[in-house]
């Protein structure tokens, strides 16, 4: 037996743990997914026993979260995006400027900087494909009018933050980190190219793999072997998913979704959701499980008055600019209510401006902050995550 099981482990404890939470969530009429993100807390480095790997989990989690858009994308056509357009460009847009805008007013009063105020605001301005995307197939809503809003709002999401990551090495200096080595002179070409790279993405995807992909389905499908077929399906969504991140800059999430949403044009696309269906909720629970890890209790106590506050902000604040901005263009009253319930939450995009490096000032943080004299903004962070 080899020495190195680590995987295993981590798979075993993992999906052990969060059939156990899951349960005893289920039986106090919660969502199963609460008891994945309390058995991630358990596995996670800042609770005694057992820690699994947090990186490994995290790698899962990826998979899960492309398995999932891509099952999404093989429920949504072209058109179906393109008609709720209207609302989700400036719905998602406005609200994360105005989310970002409020939270730098916060973060001033705790002694941060405006670059750090910025890109915390940016991490409470988003919320998640995942949690929402669950909380919709499981009350039949994918395809509804909330859900396609819900959906469209999470799509241009997902690419003004790919914009962001891009944007935030060479805007380093001007939001205050003058030891950046990256400089904001190259920062029209750096937005051209970013651009150019994700609309020759989305091109090759509408043009030209949306009659490749579905011949090839068909041509395996010819072969009457299931295993193939679903082979076929799973090489489809990770590979193109993978593609499109080494290639084109594109996040794996979206590059799964156009994946998808290239297949729904065969006519075997519902049996290519169903093929991928029950791996696909297998991995999306490491992506729970993977959350819940990286929660550290300790928070609670050190920081209680700025987790609230985050807290609010994130349930709060954008509850209340999702329905204005839902009602503003005149959609029913119970849709605006559960497009804004949907999207009050954290999304997956977070964690990663929450541990990407960037140098600031030490003299950026003020003399209330919990890092003083650290380098990274990360740790200058009160946030309820803790880098690993």
């Amino acid at each position: 037996m080899p020495g190195d099981v680590t995987l295993i482990s981590t798979l075993a404890a993992a999906f052990a743990l969060a059939l156990v939470f899951g349960f005893f969530a289920t039986k106090l009429r919660m969502p199963p997914l609460v008891g994945y993100l309390v058995a991630g807390v358990f596995l996670g480095p800042a609770t005694p026993g057992f820690v699994a790997n947090v990186h490994l989990s995290q790698e899962l989690a990826e998979i899960g979260v492309i398995l999932l858009m891509f099952g999404v994308g093989l429920h949504f056509s072209r058109d179906d995006l393109l008609s709720v357009r209207r609302i989700a460009v400036p719905g998602a847009l406005g609200r994360m400027a105005i989310t970002t805008a409020i939270v730098v007013l916060i973060t001033r009063g705790w002694g941060w900087s405006v670059g750090a105020g910025i890109v915390f605001g940016l991490a409470l301005s988003v919320s998640s494909t995942v949690v929402l995307l669950r909380i919709l197939e499981d009350r039949g809503k994918l395809v509804s009018m909330t859900g396609r809003i819900a959906v469209g709002w999470l799509i241009v999401e997902d690419l003004a933050l790919v914009l962001v990551l891009v944007l935030l090495p060479p805007l380093a200096g001007a939001l205050g980190a003058p030891t950046a080595q990256d400089s904001a002179q190259g920062l029209p070409m750096t937005i051209a190219l970013t651009l150019g790279r994700v609309g020759i993405f989305v091109v090759l995807m509408l043009v030209i793999a949306r009659r490749v992909l579905p011949w090839m389905l068909w041509q395996v499908a010819g072969t009457a072997s299931r295993e193939l077929f679903t082979l076929a399906v799973i090489a489809a969504g990770v590979g193109i998913a993978f593609g499109a991140a080494q290639l084109f800059g594109v996040s794996f999430a979206l590059g799964a979704f156009f994946a998808g949403m290239v297949l729904r044009e065969s006519e075997l696309s519902h049996r290519a959701a169903e093929e991928s269906l029950p791996l696909r909720d297998a991995f999306s629970v490491m992506f729970f499980v993977s959350v819940g890890m990286l929660f550290d209790p300790a928070v609670l106590i050190q920081e209680p008055g700025r987790v609230i506050t985050t807290l609010a902000i994130v349930v709060l604040v954008k509850f209340v600019l999702t329905f204005g901005i839902v009602m503003t263009y005149r959609y029913p009253l119970r849709t605006a209510l559960a497009v804004a319930v949907g999207l009050s939450q954290i999304g997956e995009f977070s964690f990663i401006l929450a541990t990407r490096r960037v140098t600031w000032a030490p003299s950026a943080l003020g003399p209330q902050s919990p890092a003083r004299g650290s380098h990274s903004l990360d740790r200058a962070q009160p946030v309820a995550v803790p880098s690993h």
